[in-house]
């Protein structure tokens, strides 16, 4: 500890490693998981149901390009292009959460008119795993922008924020196929925070204030949203949502 402490270039070096390393997770995780239904499908041309699916893949596709380009500014040291850039990159996150929210609501109306081999119960249920992602996710945006002049704590939102979209990769990886998606969660996400944990303690001594309730928010939400979904005020909203929503074509 006292050797970090008396070189600050190799922190600081450190430091760019861990974040580029966790950048380098999440686009694997993202491109694992949609290599067959979309990437590997030709993108556009991947037999999505509607439009809005499209554009809701590529807004999403975006976020983790840019996510691992602002990354890369700053290991460049070209802070004032990531700053400008972060700007786009907000405006990008707000229309995600449209999107989020909009895709989420096709899907369970789609599903609700043809739930197949799934329950009406299990397809409402579900509705709150999508929410939940776009509640993390728009709760660790706003934070992030609104710390951005300190930048320990505005890199580690910003992961937050990309690991509050990646349940959606890792659940889609095969090896996970058996398991019920809150043991797909804790077995990703639980080593992802432990290793920011861990960085936090190696670099600073101390974990990190914005790292122990950002943790605790993320696995509280994904945890919960499974229970949530199946509660009697859930399914009547979800079943409102699924009634109200129309089609994309």
């Amino acid at each position: 500890m006292a050797t970090l402490a008396g070189h600050p270039r190799r922190k600081v070096r450190n430091d760019d490693l861990f974040f580029s390393s966790m950048a380098a997770l999440s686009l694997i995780a993202v491109l694992v998981g949609f290599a067959r239904t979309y990437f590997l499908a030709g993108v556009f041309r991947a037999p999505l149901p509607n439009l809005l699916l499209h554009i809701h893949g590529a807004a999403f596709t975006l976020w983790i390009v840019l996510f691992v380009f602002q990354i890369g500014l700053v290991i460049g040291r070209r802070v004032g292009l990531h700053r400008r850039i972060g700007l786009l990159g907000f405006g990008l996150a707000v229309l995600m959460v449209v999107l989020g929210v909009l895709a989420a609501s096709d899907r369970v109306a789609r599903h609700s008119r043809e739930p197949g081999k799934e329950t009406l119960e299990d397809v409402r249920a579900f509705y709150a795993v999508p929410i939940g992602d776009m509640l993390m996710f728009a709760a660790f945006i706003t934070l992030g922008y609104h710390h951005r002049s300190d930048p320990a704590a505005h890199k580690r939102l910003m992961l937050f924020a990309t690991f509050a979209l990646l349940d959606a990769g890792f659940d889609r990886w095969s090896v996970f196929d058996p398991y019920p998606l809150p043991l797909v969660n804790l077995i990703c996400f639980g080593p992802l925070v432990l290793a920011t944990m861990t960085w936090d303690w190696r670099s600073s001594g101390r974990v990190q204030k914005v790292t122990i309730w950002a943790t605790v928010f993320l696995l509280t939400v994904q945890e919960s949203r499974h229970l949530i979904g199946y509660t009697e005020y859930w399914q009547r909203l979800a079943a409102w949502v699924a009634t109200h929503t129309p089609a994309f074509h």
